[in-house]
């Protein structure tokens, strides 16, 4: 694996960054120079004349294209992550529970529970539908956002696409929407069957290596910081 060395200027340079490097965050974090935020032409980050994010555009077709995990990998902040390293992610996280055996062994609150279970059994579910039929609303169910974040941290949720509300000519208008779903039910079978092909250790050695010597600017520490 080379070293991280990404500008981007185009949606294609982001789908083939996730693509050569298997994590791409958006944001930057703990270690300089790792983020879209960092490293893209200020014009595709943000344009004022037209009041335009493009980055932000992009999310949802890089997704689809790439076939990417996107989600709140990395101190609760948005990566991409390529299928084959989520699923490394994804075991060292879970530490060898699916999320049914890790609530049973009292390592989830009945809250998060209560909230993966609505959503996998609607997946793939807007984050407003979801809310609504959850009822996470003032005067109902508090925590979404906390809980959500949670899920997706220990690689149990991840967002699947983003959708963008229409117009009466048909004219998409907003922030896309974020659509939840599940690992199991994103990626398949590929996933269900290679995410615990390995002890979680292994699964942790494998990263800390793959972002090392991505990363060489990175301290231990630094790495240690984002896989926590």
């Amino acid at each position: 694996m080379k070293q991280f060395d990404i500008f981007i200027r185009t949606r294609r340079d982001l789908e083939n960054a996730v693509r050569e490097y298997g994590f791409v965050p958006l944001f930057a974090n703990s270690v300089p120079g790792f983020s879209v935020e960092e490293n893209v032409d200020p014009r595709a980050w943000y344009s004022s004349g037209d009041s335009s994010w493009p980055v932000w555009e992009w999310k949802g077709p890089v997704i689809r294209d790439t076939g990417c995990a996107y989600g709140k990998f990395f101190e609760k902040k948005a990566v991409f992550a390529s299928p084959e390293w989520y699923a490394e992610l994804a075991n060292y996280r879970r530490d060898g529970y699916d999320f049914d055996a890790r609530f049973d062994d009292g390592l989830a609150p009945l809250r998060d529970k209560e909230l993966y279970d609505l959503l996998d059994s609607n997946a793939p579910v807007l984050s407003k539908h979801l809310k609504v039929i959850g009822d996470y609303r003032k005067g109902g169910k508090k925590g979404f956002d906390t809980v959500i974040t949670k899920l997706q941290e220990q690689c149990y949720v991840l967002i699947s696409d983003f959708v963008y509300e229409h117009d009466s000519k048909g004219n998409t208008y907003g922030w896309g929407v974020a659509e939840y779903s599940t690992p199991e039910r994103f990626f398949g079978e590929s996933f269900s069957r290679n995410v615990y092909k390995r002890s979680p250790h292994a699964s942790y050695l494998l990263l800390k290596k793959h972002l090392c010597s991505m990363l060489p600017q990175a301290s231990e520490s630094d790495i240690e910081r984002i896989l926590k």
